[in-house]
This record gives C-alpha cells, structure tokens and sequence, in this order.
C-alpha cells in the first residue's frame, strides 16, 4: 500500500532540489503517492499568502509531509512561512543531524552529533512590538511599574522570549527519547541560565528533573551557550545530542553545519504528536533559481530522516549509502562540493540526484 507524503516544493531553489529528492526517495524503492500542495513568494502574489489553508489541510490529512526551502523577507513583509508551519501544526521538536561523510574536507575525522531545538517557543514565538507603537509604549510602562529598576532607551522596539515549563519539559524528553532510540550516550542541555535566570533558568531547572527519569541510561550535562559554541569548534567529537531552545537551536545547527561541509548537507525535521515535516535547513537562494546548480544533498538526507519516521528502514539506509558513496567519490557533485568552487567539472542538482539513483540501482 502506498504511503500518503504531502510535498512542499518552495520557491527560489526549492522545486529543484525537492523534485529531486523526490526522485531518489522513489528510486530507493518505497511507495509513495505524493501530494504537491504549494507555498512561499509564488503563491504569495497569486493568492495573497504565503501559506494557503490547503497546505495545512493536506499536512494534517497525510501526516508527513516533505518541504523545500521558501524565502523569508528580512526586517518586512509576511512572518516566516516555516515558523508558521511550526507553530500552526504544533512542530515541537526540530530535529537536525549532524554528520561528516567521508569526501568533505574537514579538519575533524569524525562529527556525529544531533541538534534537538525547541520549535514553539522563545524569541521566535513572535511576539513582538514596533518601536514607538502605543503597544510598545503601554509595555514599556507597565515593566516599569512591575520592575523599577528596568532600564530603557526611548521607544525601543521589543520582543518577547516566554519559556515555559511544560514545553521545556517536552522538547528534553523528546531528545532522551531520541537518545535511547538511537543509541546514543549523552544529552548536553544548552542555555544562558547565568544571565537568564528566569527563562533560560527555568529551561535548564527543567532538563535537570527530567534527566533523572533516565539516570544509568543516557548521560546528562550541561553547557552555556557561548562555551557551547566554542566547544563545538575545539571538539564537536565530545558530543552527542544538544538539546536547545529555539534561538540558540538555529544558531547553533547552522555552526555544526558549518563543520560538516555547509547548510547543503544539513538536513532536518520537524516532530509533532503524531505528524511531521522534514526540510533542508538551508534557504531558498533565489538568486540561483533556475540554473540547475543548488546541492541537492540537503533535501535527499531530509528524505533519509523522512524515511526513517515512516518506519522504512532499509531504503533510508540505502539512500543514505548512495548519497555517502557519490560524496566520497566526489565527482558527480555540485560545485560547493568541490575542492574549487569554479571547477568545470561540477555536476548540476539533477545530476548529482541521477548519480545517486545510479548507486541505489547498482546496490
């Protein structure tokens, strides 16, 4: 029986990449009926959102769903059509491997680490207020009364990072679950409970009660986010699964995709209660649009973690050994994934994806 997938396409380089995603997940042997839905810049002009209704109605019918990268305007325009989707779907858990494949330069011989980033809460819940809006004002005022020794500028724009309790308590488990699903050691609880003593504080108090549920199971540590960072240059071996809140999750993913070859070969998912949505964690790159040259890999391991949740084991292990043998033989790969950005050699997103589907079929 074919398994119901809703796929995403995106916008800038988003249907390159994800239709050749789509293409290897085929190639890997399992059925799937795909339903194309549409969202992002595109729609946005035709429809007058960047998210329509049948997008969340065709992820909550289906269950799991597959999404390329959709561009996100800086400073204006509509709110992050990823966040939404995070938050409309109740995506608690950002899921974000880690992993140096042999043929991507790097001066580490192992990295095998797992970022579990809180996905609802935070600086990313958007709450937010205009500088010199009567809200921002009227907020200004009431902190004062709460607190008279808080400081401001004049009209300061403002943000809200609320942390609670019961979704800090959820996102540590589900990194413990994650650990002892997949055989892992260790859970390092990142944060700047130092400073933040309220909400970072209550995240961190948190992670501590929760880790006494598996005490002789999985390892429990913690770090403050500035050393973590750090740590992770120095010697990202030493650790194993990261368990953050949502800001420091963003930041630090795209650190540890940096030390595994770029946001290219980073991919991700997006856990609920009972439906997810797997994604690149790269962006939409419209300026490439169209010219056949966006690494594809991202898309096609977010496929691997796709795969892995539907229960197919062994084709997402075979799609992860074929991207991992076309990586290490290095020939048929995008340009970023060569020694020489400008080497002619460099295969196109369509043909590193024919590449991989050729290593799938000689297995």
């Amino acid at each position: 029986m074919k398994k119901k997938v809703t796929l995403i396409p995106g916008d800038g380089i988003g249907p390159e990449v994800s239709f050749a995603a789509q293409r290897c997940i085929d190639a890997a042997g399992v059925a799937i009926d795909w339903e194309v839905v549409n969202a992002g810049a595109d729609v946005m002009e035709k429809k007058g959102t960047p998210l329509p209704e049948e997008v969340l109605e065709s992820i909550r019918k289906n269950k799991v769903a597959i999404k390329g990268p959709v561009t996100t305007p800086i400073g204006s325009g509509f709110r992050s059509v990823n966040v939404a989707l995070r938050k409309e779907l109740d995506l608690f858990a950002c899921l974000r491997p880690c992993k140096l494949y042999p043929g991507i330069p790097s001066i580490f011989k192992t990295i095998d680490l797992i970022i579990v980033r809180e996905n609802t809460e935070d600086l990313y819940a958007g709450i937010e207020f205009h500088e010199g809006t009567p809200e921002a004002k009227a907020l200004v005022q009431k902190i004062k009364e709460l607190d008279p020794q808080a400081k401001f500028y004049p009209d300061p724009a403002i943000s809200i990072k609320p942390i609670s309790k019961a979704a800090s308590e959820r996102i540590v488990r589900f990194a413990f679950e994650t650990a002892i699903k997949e055989k892992r050691k260790k859970v390092t609880a990142v944060h700047k409970a130092n400073i933040m003593k309220c909400s970072d504080g209550l995240f961190l108090r948190t992670a501590r009660e929760v880790a006494k549920d598996y005490e002789g199971k999985i390892l429990f540590e913690d770090r403050i986010v500035d050393n973590m960072c750090m740590q992770l240059v120095q010697k990202p071996m030493d650790y194993d699964i990261l368990v953050l809140p949502n800001l420091y999750g963003d930041i630090l993913s795209d650190l540890c995709a940096g030390l595994i070859g770029g946001l290219g070969i980073a991919p991700g998912g997006n856990i609920g209660n009972g439906v997810a949505l797997f994604e690149a964690t790269h962006g939409s790159a419209p300026k490439y649009k169209g010219m056949n040259k966006a690494n594809p890999t991202a898309m096609i391991l977010s496929g691997v973690l796709m795969l892995h949740y539907l229960g197919e084991f062994k084709a997402a292990d075979r799609l992860e050994n074929a991207v991992a043998r076309v990586l290490k033989e290095g020939r048929f790969v995008t340009y970023d994934l060569k020694p020489d950005r400008n080497d002619p050699t460099a295969a196109g997103t369509s043909q590193m994806a024919d590449a991989i589907i050729r290593e799938l079929r000689a297995q």
